[in-house]
């Protein structure tokens, strides 16, 4: 018999809220979240505002200032570039790992490509690149790669959702390109070497290069 799933915990719930607001940029940069306010918005004691908040900090989505008030957490360039390493970093070898499995049972990757054609929000196509990748690093079966990424999850989020609505305001093209390059990727998953598939997962991530300047530009950074 399944075990059901525990419910969400105030805590939990008010987390989830707070999250996904500072993901849509809904709550901005930088933006204050005084406790007092939040739990009025929310409709929740100070508590577990309080108790979210430290839980945000550690996602890397909320920071404190020296005298204990909490902001919504605004990428510096520095930021910006470390995350960029760090996704170079980790998910071409896990997309080598990752291919024999891949070749195999494309499937999960194939139905992601496809809920990203049908996303009508830039939010959910930012939601769903990431789960694209974070399908890879699943499937390279080594636990301590998807430890690593997981560990930069929502901070991800930040990163990439800053890089969509950027391009977006400029192209307007997140989405179709988004689904071309992943089917592009299952593809190559489905027939080419795992050299090969580690080659254009790190010339999928490097193709955001260029948006750094632009990035750096928007954080007031040169």
């Amino acid at each position: 018999m399944n075990a059901r799933p525990k419910p969400l915990t105030r805590t939990d719930a008010t987390a989830d809220r707070l999250r996904e607001d500072i993901l849509q940029a809904t709550l901005a940069p930088g933006e204050a979240l005084a406790e007092a306010a939040v739990a009025k918005r929310l409709g929740v004691s100070r508590v577990p505002v309080r108790e979210a908040l430290f839980t945000l900090e550690r996602e890397g989505l909320v920071e404190f200032s020296p005298t204990g008030r909490a902001f919504v957490k605004e990428l510096t360039a520095r930021d910006v570039h470390e995350l960029f390493a760090m996704r170079q970093t980790l998910e071409p070898t896990a997309a080598r790992l990752a291919a024999p499995a891949i070749r195999k049972h494309p499937q999960a990757l194939l139905e992601t490509v496809a809920a990203t054609a049908k996303a009508t929000t830039l939010r959910d196509v930012t939601h769903l690149d990431l789960a694209f990748h974070e399908l890879i690093l699943m499937a390279s079966g080594n636990a301590r790669l998807l430890r690593a990424w997981r560990a930069l999850r929502w901070e991800l989020g930040l990163w990439l959702g800053q890089f969509h609505r950027l391009r977006e305001s400029r192209t307007k093209d997140v989405r179709e390109e988004t689904v071309r390059a992943h089917t592009h990727l299952v593809e190559l998953f489905r027939t080419g070497t795992p050299a090969a598939c580690e080659h254009e997962v790190r010339r999928h991530v490097v193709s955001w290069k260029e948006w750094l300047p632009a990035i750096d530009q928007a954080t007031g950074e040169d």
